[in-house]
């Protein structure tokens, strides 16, 4: 059972687009013990600093496939995700598949809205920075906030180091929940993006 305040962050995912501050994010992240696991070019990235990180693909034991396409989708990133710390058939279940709890996911998504501002982007290229594994990483580690710490910005990332620094690796409910908010703000603001683009192009093949 666990209860406010002692869910120690020991595994974090962290995928994004946007890497500001992600070098520094993951340093601290280690001084403090976390174990880290990355996709592609963000691995990359934490490496060339000199950051030790375990691919995602290496943990599930599953490729990216489809042009990174298929990347995260996987019950080991999702049932590390989604168990209930306090619901023991939850914890059993994760221990039975080999699955490790995950208590921080970072994710920021592809740059659709950069994508579309651009001159003479095709509808082709529009559709392949559609985020697929990130809003599902963070609507499921946001479900989950209670035990799991979602992060979709980089501008908070200092608050919670500084809330982990001082909270034996963990933060506080009302963090978690403050972020959870950020997190569903944030994956809805993108999907109204997406579908605002789209009923331009039907309205513009329309006339």
């Amino acid at each position: 059972m666990t209860t406010d305040g002692d869910i120690k962050v020991q595994n974090a995912v962290i995928s994004v687009s946007d890497k500001s501050g992600v070098v520094e994010l993951a340093r601290e992240l280690k001084v403090m013990g976390v174990n880290v696991l990355s996709t592609g070019g963000t691995a990359k990235t934490l490496r060339q600093e000199g950051i030790e990180v375990l691919e995602v693909s290496d943990y599930t034991g599953f490729p990216e496939i489809m042009d990174g396409r298929v990347k995260t989708l996987h019950p080991k990133i999702y049932g590390g995700i989604l168990a209930r710390r306090d619901n023991s058939a939850d914890m059993d279940t994760i221990q039975k598949h080999g699955i490790n709890r995950i208590d921080m996911v970072v994710v920021n998504l592809y740059p659709f809205r950069e994508t579309i501002a651009r001159a003479g982007v095709t509808l082709a290229e529009a559709i392949e920075n559609i985020d697929i594994g990130g809003p599902s990483m963070i609507r499921a580690a946001a479900k989950n906030s209670k035990d799991v710490i979602v992060v979709v910005s980089p501008d908070t990332y200092g608050d919670i180091i500084k809330e982990m620094r001082q909270n034996n690796g963990t933060v506080s409910q009302k963090m978690r929940m403050v972020l959870a908010e950020k997190a569903f703000a944030a994956t809805a603001s993108y999907d109204t993006a997406i579908s605002d683009y789209l009923r331009g192009i039907i309205q513009k093949e329309g006339n």
